[in-house]
């Protein structure tokens, strides 16, 4: 568990220096007074364990905080068994160079329904985070693994199909909250009240202290009749960023938060810069 609430960049700030590498990125992010970096291997895991290394103990001298979010391509729902393989090879990739690098968990999107039952995909899904899970502790890897709320109705994981898919598999499945995705999904949870159902509801199924262990996305977002469909800066969008800010405050709210803003460090300083003066 962290001691506060870090927050982080999407990915490699704009304002980095060239050449624009995770060395760089993360003397950047430092510099901008911000907490951590999300790496982004959304196209693949190509990264050598010796440049891990060199990573975390740069985040580690900085005092920041990493991430990873494993690449797209995964559907533990797919009906071919060689996409189900890859699957399991991206997040444990994933996993295994966060876990090089000293870093906190590992984000992912689990499945696609396919047109089939909710349930159906559940049963298949859970069964294959407990396989992944196994793998993970005999590699003794110290990172969590967590599927990701997502934004689309054609994709598995709703609020409560992640949060009973990790009550039930447990540690190191934990869930990712994207709020924004939530929002796009749902349409609702844009208010203070109802983001404090969402944590309250964090507590009734995974307990109190799962408030104190998060991982967060959060930022505008685009979203129409089938759901997600872009994220947006924070001024172009419906986000009311200082109700979040409020809630994550009064629900004492620890772990990594994610702005997954295409503004990268702009909009994920202007929270920053909110979330404290709302603390103060």
């Amino acid at each position: 568990m962290m001691k506060k609430l870090a927050i982080l960049t999407p990915g490699v700030p704009y304002s980095t220096k060239k050449p624009k590498s995770s060395l760089h990125a993360l003397e950047r992010v430092a510099a901008l007074g911000l907490d951590g970096i999300e790496l982004e291997y959304v196209q693949g895991v190509r990264v050598d364990y010796s440049t891990m290394q060199q990573l975390g103990t740069k985040a580690k001298e900085l005092g920041l905080v990493l991430t990873a979010h494993a690449p797209y391509y995964i559907n533990l729902f797919s009906p071919e068994k060689p996409k189900v393989d890859k699957s399991y090879q991206y997040i444990l990739d994933t996993a295994r160079a966060l876990d090089a690098a000293g870093g906190f968990s590992v984000v992912f999107h689990a499945a696609f329904y396919l047109q089939q039952s909710p349930s159906k995909v559940y049963g298949v899904v859970k069964e294959h985070l407990k396989h992944i899970a196994d793998i993970a502790q005999k590699e003794a890897l110290k990172v969590d693994i967590r599927p990701e709320l997502m934004g689309k109705p054609t994709q598995f994981g709703n609020l409560d199909e992640i949060l009973d898919i990790c009550a039930e598999v447990g540690p190191p499945i934990k869930p990712c909250i994207d709020f924004a995705h939530l929002h796009a999904r749902t349409g609702r949870f844009n208010t203070y009240e109802e983001f404090a159902k969402v944590f309250e509801k964090v507590k009734e199924k995974l307990g109190d202290d799962a408030l104190q262990d998060m991982h967060i996305h959060y930022s505008g977002i685009q979203y129409g009749a089938k759901g997600e469909q872009k994220h947006l800066i924070f001024r172009l969008s419906d986000a009311k960023y200082r109700e979040f800010c409020r809630a994550l405050i009064d629900y004492n709210v620890k772990g990594a938060l994610v702005i997954e803003s295409p503004n990268i460090e702009g909009d994920t300083l202007l929270f920053k810069l909110t979330y404290e003066a709302m603390s103060d």
